[in-house]
């Protein structure tokens, strides 16, 4: 996405466009899709002036305004899957995660919430031919989950078939079974995931808009950005807001979160999986008493939700919770040393 001339529009000179720009506002676009407060906030505008900016950045994107079905049609069919590499969770899903869209996938401890953000962090790096999506990975780490260790595990726990087409598209001369090959190619998946450790909510929230700078850094070159991992979402907010009387601030921080990595997902056309802890509901008699944390905000916000749950032994079920245009299903994997793999 090239940067626009923001001095064309009206009301910016010189010294507002670099304001615009420090604060990560490079084109029309990313001006048009924000709000007025937010822009009056980052970019050190007054609150007139940053609604006239975004009215007129709406006008110069031409976007906000009615569009046709098939015009819709046509804009979605832009959007990429990332294979999950388990043809039967990929058959719930659709085909996968689906780009510009928040993916939400909840779970109690050990339900394999990170082993799903740590193999969609390789699967997204895979070309397009073999269900990636040619792209590299943003991690936002709040619990201290992330282990290139086991990045290396699952590379290697990848079919032979599907190693050989991401070593033929690296150029990397070899086979999976020439170990120099495969160390190559682990150390070139590792150099894609940009890692950054989230130390609280505020910190957090500050990694959300430095994904946006990194992305439409990585936006021109060969390995754009393709997944957006946050894990997890809701620790921070769930130990810094205590009680009741906390909870609005809460949700409306949380809110602004959610905001700030849809719009990347949606400027940048990379699929965001954000993953969430959950709560047991003391007042259910009747079947699974476990709910996710975030409450509506998170609900409305995620265009799938995903439950994972512990089965017998290596076995988790994913089950479909919501989805704009799914059935609700399961389905069956297991969590191996090789990575995700079908049951």
């Amino acid at each position: 996405m090239a940067d626009d001339d923001l001095e064309n529009l009206p009301g910016v000179g010189p010294a507002t466009a670099d304001k615009l720009t420090d604060a990560g506002f490079n084109t029309y676009e990313s001006l048009a899709v924000a709000s007025p407060s937010d822009l009056a906030t980052k970019a050190d505008v007054g609150d007139s002036t940053a609604s006239d900016i975004v009215r007129a950045a709406q006008n110069a994107a031409d976007i906000g305004g009615f569009e046709t079905g098939t015009a819709v049609l046509e804009h979605r069919q832009q959007i990429g899957k990332l294979s999950w590499q388990i043809p039967e969770v990929d058959d719930l899903l659709g085909g996968g995660l689906e780009t510009q869209s928040i993916t939400e996938a909840y779970g109690e401890f050990g339900a394999g919430k990170s082993q799903v953000t740590h193999q969609m962090s390789v699967n997204v790096q895979l070309p397009k031919e073999a269900g990636g999506l040619r792209g590299s990975v943003i991690f936002i780490d709040s619990e201290d989950t992330f282990r290139p260790e086991r990045i290396d595990d699952m590379v290697r726990g990848l079919d032979d078939e599907v190693l050989q087409a991401a070593m033929d598209d690296r150029e990397i001369e070899g086979s999976p079974d020439d170990e120099d090959a495969m160390d190559e190619l682990i150390s070139d998946i590792l150099d894609k995931i940009h890692v950054a450790k989230a130390f609280n909510s505020n910190h957090q929230m500050l990694l959300a808009e430095k994904a946006e700078e990194l992305a439409q850094e990585h936006e021109d070159t060969e390995w754009p950005i393709r997944l957006v991992c946050v894990d997890s979402l809701t620790a921070h907010f769930r130990a810094e807001y205590v009680g009741r009387g906390q909870l609005a601030d809460r949700q409306q921080k949380l809110n602004r979160h959610l905001h700030d990595l849809d719009r990347v997902g949606n400027l940048y056309n990379a699929a965001i999986l954000v993953t969430n802890q959950v709560a047991s509901n003391p007042d259910s008699y009747f079947g699974d008493p476990t709910q996710p944390i975030g409450g509506n905000i998170l609900g409305h916000k995620s265009t799938f939700r995903i439950y994972l749950r512990k089965s017998k032994g290596d076995k988790r079920i994913v089950r479909l919770v919501d989805a704009p245009n799914l059935a609700d299903g399961e389905a069956v994997m297991r969590v191996q040393d090789g990575g995700l793999k079908p049951e």
